[in-house]
């Protein structure tokens, strides 16, 4: 009488095989997310940047203090234009990722996010 099933060495190459899929898996898709935080905070800096040259135009040429803890960045025109205003997060907020305002005067502002998938940061500045 034949006994019919998989052997011990058969299941153990199956399983083997399926590890090795989902490690690959798993590193591209770790990839993928860091590629997306980064787009992220890259379209996060150009909107800020227009809407902090919005109220550059709006306010007698002059920016507004941006003010800014780890992780967040928070920008108001002055009144009467109250209305312009933007908020920036970090996707992960955390530490190592953050948006970081390196200078914060009525003339001139440069804001950096730290990109993830690269040793450079992402920089916007004042256009004028």
């Amino acid at each position: 009488m034949i006994k019919k099933g998989f052997t011990l060495l058969e299941m153990l190459v199956v399983i083997g095989i399926i590890a090795i899929l989902v490690s690959l898996g798993f590193a591209s898709y770790s990839t993928v997310q860091k590629k997306a935080r980064d787009a992220k905070r890259q379209g996060d800096l150009k909107s800020a940047q227009q809407t902090l040259e919005q109220c550059y135009s709006v306010n007698s040429f002059q920016y507004p203090i941006i003010s800014g803890s780890p992780g967040t960045i928070t920008a108001t025109c002055p009144a009467p234009n109250t209305s312009i205003t933007f908020t920036l997060t970090d996707p992960i907020d955390s530490g190592t990722y953050r948006y970081t305002v390196t200078s914060s005067t009525t003339t001139d502002y440069v804001i950096t996010a730290d990109i993830e998938s690269s040793t450079t940061d992402f920089s916007v500045r004042s256009q004028q």
